[in-house]
């Protein structure tokens, strides 16, 4: 029987929340080439709060000799609200434990403290603060232990297919958000797989 349902934040909960296009369009690259040096400058150690924004954009431009002269991650977070999603997530939580799994860095997890519509989640993890990001399997296993649930107590949604099969491999129920995704349609199969 689920007790938990951890969704993803961006792609699922929100629109919008890829800053790239926009932060290698300021740079004068392309979005290819910044993914190739923001991995360069240690990206997965930003999203697992390991480094601060600070230090990731001073390596950054030791690894691609451009000059950057603001925090361009905080710059260009804007995220809008998928309405249908706060819905479920709303309905769901008159059953369920509902939380947020989400794969963030500082600059985006300080604004989104600041959002009232985080206040739906039971709790938010993030992964600048727990130190594990998805799709390793520690970020699910820390979230199920803090929460109290197994494997198969648990649905997940998110709309990257390798954090889908990374948590479908531990027994995890979960579930990928396509673009377009119908809703009702992932209510129905939590509840389904509830059962």
């Amino acid at each position: 029987m689920t007790k938990l349902v951890i969704f993803d934040l961006g792609g699922v909960f929100y629109d919008d929340a890829d800053v790239t296009p926009k932060i290698s369009k300021e740079l004068g690259i392309s979005k290819e080439q910044f993914i190739k040096y923001a991995k360069l400058s240690g990206l997965n150690e930003l999203s697992c709060g390991k480094i601060s924004a600070v230090e990731f954009w001073k390596r950054f431009q030791d690894v691609s000799g451009i000059r950057v002269t603001e925090e361009l991650w905080g710059k260009y977070f804007k995220p809008s609200l998928k309405k249908e999603t706060y819905d479920l997530i709303q309905k769901l939580k008159t059953k369920y434990r509902v939380v947020a799994g989400t794969n963030t860095i500082e600059p985006h997890y300080k604004i989104m403290q600041n959002r009232e519509d985080l206040e739906v989640f039971d709790r938010i993890y993030a992964s600048n603060i727990i130190g594990y990001s998805k799709p390793d399997q520690a970020f699910y296993i820390t979230i199920l232990k803090a929460e109290g649930a197994s494997p198969a107590e648990t649905a997940f949604v998110d709309d990257t297919k390798a954090n889908v099969l990374s948590a479908r491999e531990l027994g995890i129920k979960a579930i990928h958000f396509n673009d377009g995704a119908d809703i009702e349609k992932i209510l129905k199969e939590i509840i389904d797989q509830a059962l």
